[in-house]
């Protein structure tokens, strides 16, 4: 909530508020708006991609883009089968976590939602948020030193991210049969990358809480770690929510607003939301992927025709616009539209 200096006030660990809480408050409870909580929906069928496949010129190669493609304009993601330091970190006292805490004018480091308003509806999770890309960027006041190797994983995770998520980005281009540099050549050389470590307590009203709020990404690709043992992971498809399966030590690959624009709609950003467990824990790593904020980025030229019209206007930095139209509760994709 905002304080009398216009400051943003920060917000006790959820991790201690699930200690022997039975309902949460009701700035937690996002039934009765405007969606309410299926907990056990049907799952989704979600492609499993052999990316080695497709960086060769065989006949196995052709199928794999065509299965990527079809994905992708479906539902918006896709799997790869790819020393898990996140949970050992939210494990941690937090005396101990304490330690990396983001301040009220930071969005980077350990804690859990802004609260912008009285009126606002929390999500049921804390977070560890780093910006690990580019290298000048990097904090390394929020990066924890405890578990020990905790920088060092991090940061051969993320040069493994960049490689992966140049492959993803040629793939995508080569499935819509453009040059295999088209959504390169728009990203720069230096992507913008934002990891982030996802605890989720157990609630024992998983009817009433979300993990995660019902949002679209504003990144270009986004990579996510499940939880090996608990699901929680939901995604809207044709007006329903759907499950989305763990596949033990696979990625989850989606594609954020910024690739549904750079593909001038093709490929869809899909709705998602997480949901809460009554007894288990749940944690998840997400590396989110954007363009370098001072280019210009737009719809392919290649895809722009009398019967595919431009559907979106050319714009930079999206995150910037994303996070001030996520704040109001609505989609940013919208006010980037022709």
């Amino acid at each position: 909530m905002a304080g009398a200096n216009g400051t943003v006030l920060l917000l006790n660990p959820v991790q201690e508020l699930a200690v022997d809480c039975n309902t949460p408050t009701q700035r937690y409870i996002h039934k009765g708006g405007d969606e309410d909580i299926d907990v056990s929906p049907p799952v989704i069928d979600i492609s499993v991609i052999d990316l080695s496949s497709i960086q060769t010129s065989s006949p196995s190669a052709e199928k794999e883009l065509e299965k990527l493609r079809t994905s992708l304009a479906s539902c918006g993601c896709f799997q790869v089968i790819v020393h898990r330091i996140g949970r050992d970190f939210f494990a941690l006292p937090l005396k101990e976590k304490a330690k990396w805490s983001r301040t009220a004018e930071d969005t980077e480091g350990y804690g859990n939602d802004s609260e912008l308003s009285e009126h606002q509806l929390l999500d049921w999770n804390d977070r560890l948020y780093l910006v690990t890309n580019p290298q000048d960027q990097r904090k390394f006041q929020f990066w924890p030193q405890n578990p020990e190797n905790f920088r060092d994983i991090l940061q051969e995770y993320t040069e493994k991210i960049i490689l992966l998520n140049e492959v993803v980005l040629k793939a995508l281009s080569r499935s819509l049969n453009l040059k295999e540099n088209c959504f390169l050549d728009q990203y720069g050389e230096n992507p913008n990358m934002v990891t982030r470590f996802n605890y989720y307590p157990p609630c024992l009203r998983p009817d009433l809480t979300l993990g995660v709020k019902q949002h679209a990404d504003g990144s270009a690709i986004t990579f996510l770690l499940q939880d090996n043992e608990v699901d929680g992971l939901q995604v809207l498809k044709d007006d329903q929510w759907f499950s989305v399966p763990t596949i033990p030590n696979a990625l989850l690959v989606n594609v954020g607003d910024q690739v549904e624009i750079m593909s001038n709609g093709i490929f869809k950003s899909p709705m998602h939301r997480v949901v809460t467990n009554p007894k288990r824990e749940r944690t998840t790593v997400a590396v989110f992927c954007s363009p370098d904020p001072s280019r210009y980025i737009g719809p392919a030229e290649e895809l722009i025709s009398d019967a595919s019209p431009r559907l979106y206007k050319k714009i930079k930095n999206y995150v910037g616009i994303f996070f001030e139209n996520y704040q109001l509760g609505k989609r940013a994709i919208e006010a980037v539209k022709m």
